[in-house]
């Protein structure tokens, strides 16, 4: 019987699963110290993260952190394989939608019925303006960046790999259905059940040694603004929430950061994303409003154990 902890972070659930019950709290710690300094310099609903107190510089270039930089690297990355669907540029965005606070207080101050939004003309996409040379970082004085959904991706895989390199352990780290594994699995692999909502259709999943997976929802971090229906994945193209298309997309890949950048994509490509991941290899789970699955590139059948493909298409 292996080990486990949980705790909330970020309006979330943090896990991790060691087979090692009495290596549990070490690496709880290990983890919990990662989520913080990922926290301290990249957070923009605390006002002395690293990346607000640079914000009134960024236009002009300042000097991040090696952490904040790999941060937006990593970022821009993930815009780059996604051909623009997952934008770190949207902090004002999704501040005048009403997301300027955590989740949780956003919730509790909604109000007013739903009506359609509509959308404006398309824009200019913003993770192309935005300049990183080595740790000078430039970005224009009418973007602000949100690192949120990648960040914890990086979080997820870099805790993982901490944990292995330090205590020699297998691990899997959860953060809010971002997982990542390091070292070996236990006997029969890691057991993972894929679930958005506990209503929803569930399947569970092997994952290898060294296999990530993350699931991207319409459904959770909800809240009402101006009498409209919202959810934090935008179409960066509108600066909006993108169509809910499907209730939720998991992707499994090598790493964290690429099964999020892709889940996060598919929310927003909607139907599109099928055929974009079949012609990629993506492994995917995707859920429609009336609770059909659609699969692509792999995905496994029950008793197959799950590997994501390293795509950067």
């Amino acid at each position: 019987m292996g080990g486990t902890a949980s705790w909330p972070v970020w309006g979330l659930e943090a896990s991790i699963a060691v087979e090692d019950p009495g290596m549990a709290s070490d690496a709880e710690r290990l983890v919990r110290g990662v989520i913080a300094q990922i926290d301290d310099a990249c957070s923009r609903f605390r006002p002395d993260s690293e990346l607000m107190r640079l914000q009134p510089e960024l236009d002009s270039g300042a000097d991040a952190s090696p952490l904040l930089a790999a941060l937006v690297r990593s970022a821009l990355d993930a815009a780059r394989w996604t051909g623009g669907d997952v934008d770190p540029t949207l902090g004002k965005d999704m501040e005048s939608l009403g997301y300027d606070r955590d989740i949780s207080r956003v919730r509790l101050g909604s109000a007013g019925s739903v009506t359609t939004l509509s959308r404006p003309r398309r824009r200019t996409p913003g993770w192309r303006q935005v300049d990183l040379e080595g740790q000078k970082l430039t970005v224009p004085r009418n973007l602000r960046l949100d690192l949120g959904a990648t960040a914890k991706a990086v979080a997820a895989d870099r805790a993982a790999s901490l944990v292995f390199d330090e205590m020699g352990c297998g691990i899997l780290v959860s953060l809010g259905g971002d997982i990542a594994t390091a070292g070996p699995e236990p006997e029969g692999g890691w057991q993972v059940l894929v679930q958005d909502l506990p209503t929803d259709p569930w399947q569970q999943v092997t994952l290898g040694a060294g296999q990530a997976m993350a699931t991207s929802s319409t459904q959770k971090r909800r809240w009402k603004h101006e009498g409209h229906d919202m959810h934090h994945i935008l179409d960066p193209r509108f600066g909006l929430p993108a169509e809910p298309v499907w209730r939720s997309v998991t992707v499994a890949a090598s790493t964290c950061l690429l099964a999020n950048a892709y889940s996060t994509a598919g929310i927003v490509r909607g139907f599109a994303a099928v055929a974009w991941f079949e012609r990629g290899g993506i492994a995917g789970r995707l859920v429609d409003r009336q609770g059909r699955i659609v699969t692509t590139g792999g995905w496994p059948r029950e008793d197959d154990v799950l590997t994501g493909v390293d795509s950067h298409g």
